[in-house]
């Protein structure tokens, strides 16, 4: 039996990364990812949830229990950002609409680094988050309310699974803010971002986000370690 879990995203490129981490994650066969069916929120014709929240946790939440309310199914959702130390944890669930305008990545760089503008190298620490939702609805479709307990992997047996419940992981990517963009891949903040966690090679310049490739900026990205985090969950609740 294929157990669908709908992704609440318009974004195909996410739903696709997404499998990735799962299918990279997950054993293969009964009870593993060839048990779970991915569909995106975009492709049921779902309307995007308005993000209301104060904290990356409690918008990922918002998206997963609006779509698991509306299909009936399990549902993931996340919600990351920016948060640039000096600027006190700011742009925050703020990023995308840094500069005023939503998804404008060139305006909200170029914000960014005009308030970094005076900000010295050994002060310019940042890390991106992400906090990843599951939210699992019962057998009637009932989803948990929003005063229900959130649950982490640390809180659970992961042999068991209650329904309905609502899961959040969080994973960080810690680097710094460059003073000028480098590297055409990637979106965002990535050209100004440079990881932590990279083996740099003598002689070289540490990568942006944006200089990396996709596969080795997945694998250690804030989305990649929200998710990984999650796929013992996702396990127990294909065996439940």
């Amino acid at each position: 039996m294929v157990m669908r879990i709908v992704v609440a995203t318009h974004n195909e490129g996410k739903l696709v990364e997404i499998r990735r981490i799962l299918r990279d994650n997950l054993p293969v066969g009964e009870g593993g990812v060839d048990g779970i069916e991915l569909v995106s929120a975009g492709s049921l014709g779902l309307p995007d949830p308005v993000e209301t929240g104060v904290t990356f946790q409690e918008n990922a939440l918002m998206k997963a229990r609006d779509v698991a309310s509306r299909t009936g199914s399990p549902a993931i959702a996340d919600d990351s950002g920016l948060i640039v130390d000096i600027l006190g944890n700011a742009p925050g669930i703020l990023s995308a609409r840094w500069s005023g305008v939503h998804g404008d990545d060139e305006a909200n760089n170029r914000l960014l680094l005009a308030q970094l503008a005076d900000i010295p190298a050994n002060a310019r620490g940042a890390r991106f988050r992400c906090a990843a939702a599951l939210v699992v609805p019962d057998s009637m479709g009932g989803v948990p309310s929003a005063d229900d307990a959130v649950l982490s992997p640390t809180d659970l047996d992961t042999s068991f699974v209650p329904v309905p419940c609502q899961i959040v992981t969080v994973g960080d990517m810690t680097g710094h803010i460059l003073t000028n963009p480098r590297g055409s891949n990637g979106f965002g903040y990535d050209p100004l971002f440079v990881p932590d966690e990279q083996r740099v090679e003598e002689g070289h310049a540490a990568l942006t986000s944006a200089e990396m490739s996709s596969d080795r900026k997945n694998s250690i990205s804030h989305r990649g370690k929200a998710f990984v985090a999650m796929c013992p969950v996702v396990q127990a609740l294909l065996r439940a």
